[in-house]
């Protein structure tokens, strides 16, 4: 007898985001969907298993819609949330792993930083077709669970593109669909296929009380360039064209040089 996908569904902004939610009413509709997030806000952990969280996971109940849901609050970040999932949660594996919806893009050179993104690695890592989905917000909006923002286009693309990778097996090198959603997307902007950007988005900042010993609180802000990056990329597809942006990650980070040439550049003389 055919059972319904199971879909683990987490993110980097915490249990209670709006964006998470939207994200849970789409997936909804395509299968079961299992919900575990970090419990406070863990934007910016890329794929990090820091020994300082807690590691506790508590169960609670949300009402969403009308509709009452029991979710998994993790002291911990998304990373950890994946594999605690895949460990305990879920009989087997989970036939789709979706993080987001995130608070802002994740474009560019930085992307290894986003928690959003680093949750998808956990599960591309473990052999799972992995989605990440963040919608572009103002930089003011990016650590709030703010109401003011719709995630409704952002949401219609996470179950368009959750029900692809639930139906259709992607090439080998393909371990991550990451999509970004423009502020002013409907269900009717087009979307691309792209090429990562190998310009910053964000910019790091110096705290602003820098005592010169310590570098907590560092901050970032909007890169000055950042609507420069290259045709075909995905951050020029949101920022310059408005339209939605949709890039394969892969696990293998190796410099595309010609290895043989790198070896006599790196030889003895």
């Amino acid at each position: 007898m055919k059972t319904e996908p199971q879909i683990l569904l987490t993110n980097d902004d915490g249990i209670k985001s709006p964006g998470l939610w939207a994200a849970a009413e789409a997936l909804d509709e395509l299968g079961y969907v299992t919900v575990i997030a970090p419990r406070e806000q863990a934007s910016g952990t890329g794929r990090s298993f820091p020994s300082t969280y807690d590691g506790q996971v508590h169960a609670e109940r949300l009402q969403v819609n009308g509709k009452e849901w029991t979710v998994h609050a993790l002291g911990g970040t998304p990373a950890m949330a994946v594999l605690y999932g895949i460990f305990n949660l879920i009989p087997g594996n989970p036939d789709l792993i979706v993080s987001g919806i995130n608070y802002g893009l994740n474009v560019g050179s930085g992307v290894t930083i986003s928690g959003t993104v680093g949750a998808a690695l956990e599960g591309a890592a473990a052999g799972i077709p992995s989605l990440a989905v963040s919608l572009e917000t103002e930089k003011e909006y990016h650590a709030s669970y703010s109401l003011e923002i719709d995630f409704s286009a952002a949401g219609f693309f996470t179950k368009y593109f959750a029900q692809r990778l639930l139906t259709r097996t992607l090439p080998p090198d393909v371990g991550v669909l990451k999509v970004e959603v423009p502020a002013d997307a409907t269900k009717e902007t087009p979307w691309q296929t792209t090429r990562l950007s190998t310009l910053r988005f964000y910019e790091p900042t110096p705290p602003e009380e820098n005592s010169g010993r310590s570098v907590k609180g560092l901050g970032y802000k909007i890169a000055p360039d950042f609507d420069q990056s290259p045709l075909d990329t995905d951050s020029y597809a949101v920022v310059n064209q408005r339209i939605v942006a949709v890039t394969p990650l892969s696990l293998d980070l190796t410099s595309r040089v010609d290895l043989g040439e790198l070896k006599k550049l790196l030889g003895e003389e």
